[in-house]
């Protein structure tokens, strides 16, 4: 029998998916992820045969230094100024793997990359490590413009990520430069995970000479994760997670190009506890942006973003549960309206049914590109968004800001800015409370 909820249904309905009679708020837990623990013995790749003239292939050499490292207990593996063409490396616990100031490790171009378009390892990557770093001043370079457009024309070509850890605890990447990846820059699913004072930059996917494509800056899955002082323009998300992540703090972060800061769009079991605070986005194609879907959502509640500054950008606010609806008119969510949501169909509830609620957003200021709305938060009829709180939220927008689908939501001390005649917001199954002035 098909089962539906009504909007007002969300708590019953997490309460169904999470075992759980009743939907109990949690409280934002502190973020202190646990610093790796690295003995300070440095094993110059030098010692180990490198030239660093960025022409001889430098892969084995390097290697070699990192095994001597993990043979002795663990160390500092250093690459002083130079360039170092090279392929795909595995880390090992206990390393610090670091590029120091005047240094440039290049991955081999597409055509000398292990693999090439067919099977292409990550560059620096390592499963079920424990206190690994990669630090330094220097920079990892993917000379990824020569793999970009593989993303548009062969379905079949597969990328390289550069960085990717799996199951791993305490990992610290700092102060590097990365640019330029053939697919993501990093990739983890771990705990313990810090990523400070790190510029991350790649061509914008609609950048008229070379645009780069799904080279995401910094996605981080886990439990206790801090990005904090980066510096981010890339051709995807600038950030995102996927489910099974809690403990998240983002801050004092600037942004441009790129998809913003991303939830999703896999959030099987749940997202909680993120916070986005002190951080500026400019000519970013989306603010904050949480997407999911009927076949891969889960439980995303309690997310905080405060202090945030967005100059120029596309949508300041996406919140939707149909990543995957391409009909029309759902295929732009720029130019849905309420009118359009409403006859959006319900279906059953399920596992994997996407839930959002108790989502705050405060001390927000924005100004929106030309011919783009304000915000949207777009639910399910099913499982509508819930418990939202915009406060001091300022935009200035051509279009509304869409409220569909969505119940609790709360507008305090907050201003949309739409030309004569055009509403601040338009709403279609939703309940938005503003206080009396």
């Amino acid at each position: 029998m098909k089962r539906t909820l009504p909007c007002l249904g969300i708590a019953a309905a997490a309460g169904l998916l999470l075992g759980s009679p009743t939907f109990v708020a949690t409280a934002h837990a502190g973020v202190n992820p646990a610093p790796p623990v690295i003995p300070n013995r440095i094993f110059n790749v030098i010692n180990y045969g490198t030239i660093g003239d960025g022409v001889a292939t430098e892969t084995k050499a390097i290697q070699s230094a990192i095994n001597a490292a993990s043979a002795a207990g663990g160390g500092i593996v250093e690459l002083p100024a130079g360039i170092y063409l090279c392929g795909p490396l595995q880390l090992a616990s206990q390393i610090n793997f670091r590029v120091d100031s005047g240094a440039t490790l290049r991955m081999l171009p597409l055509k000398q990359y292990p693999g090439g378009l067919k099977d292409p390892a990550t560059f620096i990557s390592g499963e079920k490590l424990h206190d690994i770093a990669i630090s330094g001043s220097g920079t990892i370079d993917g000379q990824g413009a020569d793999w970009w457009p593989y993303a548009k024309t062969d379905a079949n070509a597969k990328r390289p990520r550069m960085i990717h850890f799996g199951g791993c605890d305490r990992v610290l990447i700092e102060k590097i430069t990365l640019c330029n990846s053939p697919m993501f820059h990093i990739g983890i699913r771990s705990d313990n995970v810090t990523v400070r004072g790190v510029t991350i930059h790649a061509p914008s996917s609609t950048d008229p000479v070379t645009p780069s494509h799904n080279t995401d800056a910094c996605d981080v899955s886990g439990n206790n994760i801090l990005v904090q002082d980066c510096n981010i323009s890339v051709g995807d998300d600038d950030f995102t997670c996927g489910g099974h992540t809690s403990n998240v703090l983002i801050t004092n972060c600037t942004y441009g190009t790129g998809h913003g800061l991303s939830i999703g769009s896999y959030t099987q079991g749940w997202v909680s506890n993120l916070t986005v605070v002190d951080c500026t986005f400019n000519n970013t194609e989306t603010g904050i942006r949480i997407k999911s879907d009927r076949d891969r959502g889960g439980f995303v509640h309690d997310l905080t973003y405060r202090n945030l500054r967005m100059t120029n950008v596309g949508t300041p606010i996406l919140i939707y549960g149909s990543y995957h609806e391409k009909t029309k008119p759902f295929k732009n969510m720029n130019d849905l309206t309420g009118k359009d949501a409403a006859h959006f169909p319900a279906k059953e509830v399920t596992s994997l049914t996407p839930f959002y609620a108790n989502l705050t957003f405060s001390n927000i200021t924005a100004t929106v590109s030309s011919g783009h709305r304000a915000g949207l938060i777009f639910g399910l009829p099913e499982a509508c968004v819930t418990n939202v709180l915009l406060q001091n939220v300022n935009i200035t927008a051509d279009k509304p800001f869409g409220l569909f689908f969505a119940q609790g939501v709360r507008v305090i001390d907050s201003h949309i800015t739409t030309p004569e005649g055009v509403p601040p917001f338009d709403t279609t199954h939703a309940q938005m409370e503003t206080p009396p002035h």
